[in-house]
C-alpha cells in the first residue's frame, strides 16, 4: 500500500479542490488540465454535456466520500454549476459544512 494512505487527510483549500475537479474534467473530456481555468465555463469553453457533468460529480462524490463521509452533489445544485469557479466554490462551501 502506498504510504500516503496512511496520512490523515486535512481538510482540502480551494487550490486542492479546483486541482481534483481540473483533472477529473480534464479526463473525462480528454483534453489538457492546462487549458482549464476556473473561469471556463463547461458548456461554452470546454464543451462538456450533461453526462460529461454527471462523470464529474461521481468523480467527485467517489474521490470526496473518502474525506467527508456523505458527500453528495444535489441534483438540482447542478443546473446552477455553469463554470469551474461555481464547482469549486460550491465543493468548498459543502466540505466547510461536512
Amino acid at each position: 500500500m502506498p504510504a500516503e494512505t496512511h496520512v490523515e487527510k486535512g481538510p482540502m483549500d480551494r487550490q486542492e479542490i479546483f486541482e481534483l475537479i481540473r483533472d477529473q474534467l480534464a479526463d473525462i473530456l480528454e483534453i489538457d488540465p492546462g487549458t482549464i481555468a476556473e473561469s471556463s465555463s463547461f458548456a461554452e469553453d470546454l464543451n462538456a454535456d450533461s453526462l460529461a457533468l454527471i462523470e464529474l460529480v461521481e468523480g467527485l462524490e467517489e474521490e470526496l466520500g473518502e474525506r467527508t463521509v456523505g458527500f453528495r452533489i444535489e441534483d438540482e445544485d447542478l443546473e446552477d454549476l455553469r463554470t469551474v469557479r461555481d464547482a469549486v466554490d460550491y465543493v468548498h462551501a459543502k466540505l466547510a459544512e461536512g
